[in-house]
C-alpha cells in the first residue's frame, strides 16, 4: 500500500521529493501516512477533499483483495 500511496503523491504535487509515506501494520488494519510540503497539500486533498477521497478510495479498493483495513492519513 505504501508504493502505491507514494505513485500517487509524487504524481500530484510540485516537489516529489518532499514526499514522505511511512506505513504501520498492526494485524487487521494498516494505518499509511502522508507527508507532503506544505505548498503542495492543497494538491494532495483537493477542493472539499475530493482527492483525499479518491486517494482512499484507491488504497481500499487495492487492499480488499487481502482482507485488510487501510487508513490513509495525510499530515503536516
Amino acid at each position: 500500500m505504501k508504493e502505491l500511496v507514494e505513485v500517487i503523491a509524487k504524481s500530484l504535487v510540485d516537489n516529489p521529493e518532499e514526499v514522505v509515506v511511512t506505513e504501520k501494520d498492526n494485524g487487521k488494519s494498516i494505518l499509511v501516512e502522508l507527508k507532503v510540503a506544505p505548498t503542495d497539500m492543497g494538491k494532495v486533498i483537493g477542493k472539499q477533499g475530493r482527492i483525499a477521497k479518491a486517494i482512499r478510495s484507491v488504497v481500499k479498493a487495492a487492499a480488499s483483495r487481502d482482507d485488510k483495513k487501510v487508513i490513509v492519513d495525510i499530515l503536516q
